[in-house]
């Protein structure tokens, strides 16, 4: 596996294409100290950006959530994107902007800081193996939790928020499990490290509502591919419990795209109609195979 910052190819940098490995972060960056950095994850297919308005207004919206303002219109960061995906040439690709505070200031307080942005491209064909896709991913409960909306800006996709995540994600690597499950401050079921949650109960899916995580672009994406098959959807608080008298389980995200569960905890779980039908549908959908 060759190293990220020696990939050959153009990264979108400040306004233009940047040789890969010339793409620099100054040591006192204040996003690398203080985490004011917030990002995207969006999937190419077939040489176009899936739902790219909606990531662009995500990454746009996070940066207002963490008190800055990138420097580029909506319609010149989707232009820089698409530019940026010609310029690699991957018909299917990974893309990755970012926006964070530069190092004009050295502290807390950083008003005077630039907005940086970069946008990146690259290969990587799945978030988790095909094998385990087929019988279903495994996952651990972290001892990390989602934390309370009045502490954290949890509607954000922030650079920050994801620390817990790699320490869950590491400790359940450690252990021989796939990834883990995090629950909110309360105990409730929240997501995985990177991808929202559905379980199947007696033929409806069900979800937990997003008050202290991100509402995904593809969580809402699958929503409506099921809904379009008439199975009933449920967002409402899902207790740990509730695993023992559920039928399948699934996760969802731009990296993840539509991934079984085979497995929570003592849990385990069937990869069932429900979770293929879906899978078929999203994978449809993002290759344009589907009007869905």
């Amino acid at each position: 596996m060759v190293n990220f910052d020696e990939q050959d190819g153009d990264i979108w940098y400040n306004g233009k294409l940047v040789p890969w490995k010339d793409t620099k972060l100054h040591v006192l960056s204040h996003g690398l100290h203080y985490a004011s950095c917030v990002f995207e994850g969006e999937r190419v297919y077939n040489g176009e950006v899936f739902k790219l308005r909606e990531h662009t207004q995500r990454l746009i919206q996070s940066g207002q959530e963490l008190g800055f303002d990138i420097p580029y219109s909506l319609e010149e960061l989707e232009q820089a994107t698409r530019d940026t995906v010609a310029a690699q040439g991957y018909p299917d690709a990974y893309v990755r902007p970012v926006a964070w505070r530069g190092s004009e200031m050295m502290g807390v307080s950083a008003q005077e800081t630039s907005i940086n942005v970069a946008i990146a491209v690259w290969e990587w064909p799945s978030y988790f193996s095909p094998e385990a896709r087929m019988h279903g991913i495994r996952l651990k409960t972290s001892k990390w939790r989602r934390p309370d909306p009045q502490t954290a800006p949890v509607h954000a996709k922030a650079a920050g928020l994801y620390m817990i995540c790699t320490l869950s994600k590491h400790e359940a690597e450690a252990d021989g499990w796939d990834d883990a499950l995090m629950l909110d401050w309360r105990g409730q079921v929240a997501e995985s490290t990177g991808a929202n949650i559905f379980l199947v109960q007696d033929g409806k899916i069900h979800t937990p509502t997003p008050d202290c995580f991100l509402d995904g672009i593809t969580r809402r994406t699958v929503i409506e591919l099921a809904r379009a098959h008439d199975i009933d959807v449920v967002e409402r608080v899902i207790m740990p419990e509730e695993f023992e008298k559920t039928d399948e389980v699934f996760v969802t995200g731009t990296a993840a795209e539509v991934t079984p569960v085979g497995q929570v905890d003592e849990y385990n779980f069937q990869v069932g109609s429900v979770s293929r039908t879906l899978m078929e549908d999203y994978d449809a959908l993002v290759r344009g195979d589907n009007a869905a």
